[in-house]
């Protein structure tokens, strides 16, 4: 089993890295940055630090390369989801980043391109598991819908806590699953958005952060405008993310 989950692993990392990577002088735009802070746009199909079985690209080595040593990186987001990601200079930042994420002082906006037609608003309120293999944990996720066509829905989607995949789960759990998901979403479905609009990547993408900064308690707002790839899948179903979500 070990050795097939290695195997799947390269064979996914091969596909993003050969399909979604940008070239390395378009890595990572800064969002923001202060004294204390790094905000950048990750892109889809970077994992964040090695792991036994993966291969690259991971985020810590580009990071290292671009900025140097001594980055944290207390905020994570999954391989397959792009967007805005905080990243702390120095360890008391970290620290301080770590607990706002933990006590729900982040709030998080994803943008999530899900099949069918959602609920206007609602709560989705449903354990899953922490992490693969292990227990399931409370987690809760809101939800707006934003935009819908005829057979796809773009969702804003508001988790209130951080759990492996959960928006992907979430919206499965309400039978929307999102568009490119491998794990939880149609393969058909995958298939014809790379087909049609070249759409080689999971339709997530976390658009925005706000929280208290963590050192100087001032509000901060991060937006990451949606990537070229998937604003196209958007453009052509008719669907339009909502300016300052």
């Amino acid at each position: 089993m070990r050795a097939s989950r290695a195997a799947l692993n390269k064979k996914r990392a091969r596909w993003h890295t050969a399909r979604v990577t940008p070239p390395p002088n378009d890595l990572f735009e800064v969002l923001y940055e202060d004294a204390w802070l790094l905000a950048l746009c990750k892109p889809s199909g970077w994992a964040m630090h090695r792991t036994r079985g993966d291969v690259g690209p991971w985020v810590v080595d580009a990071l290292e390369a671009r900025f140097g040593e001594g980055l944290h990186t207390p905020h994570r987001l999954d391989r397959a989801t792009s967007g805005a990601l905080l990243v702390a200079k120095d360890v008391a930042t970290a620290r301080a980043l770590d607990a706002a994420f933990a006590t729900g002082g982040v709030r998080k906006t994803y943008a999530a391109l899900v099949r069918g037609r959602p609920p206007a608003s609602g709560v989705v309120d449903h354990p899953v598991p922490k992490g693969r293999g292990e227990a399931r944990v409370p987690a809760v996720t809101r939800f707006e819908t934003v935009a819908t066509g005829e057979r796809f829905s773009l969702v804003a989607c508001f988790p209130e806590t951080g759990r492996f995949h959960q928006v992907r789960r979430h919206m499965k759990h309400l039978s929307h699953p999102l568009v490119g998901d491998v794990h939880y979403g149609k393969g058909d479905i995958n298939r014809d958005f790379r087909a049609r609009f070249g759409l080689h990547r999971l339709a997530l993408h976390a658009a925005s952060l706000a929280l208290a900064h963590p050192m100087t308690g001032r509000a901060l707002r991060v937006a990451a405008p949606i990537p070229q790839d998937m604003r196209g899948a958007l453009d052509a179903l008719g669907l339009t993310w909502p300016e300052g979500m």
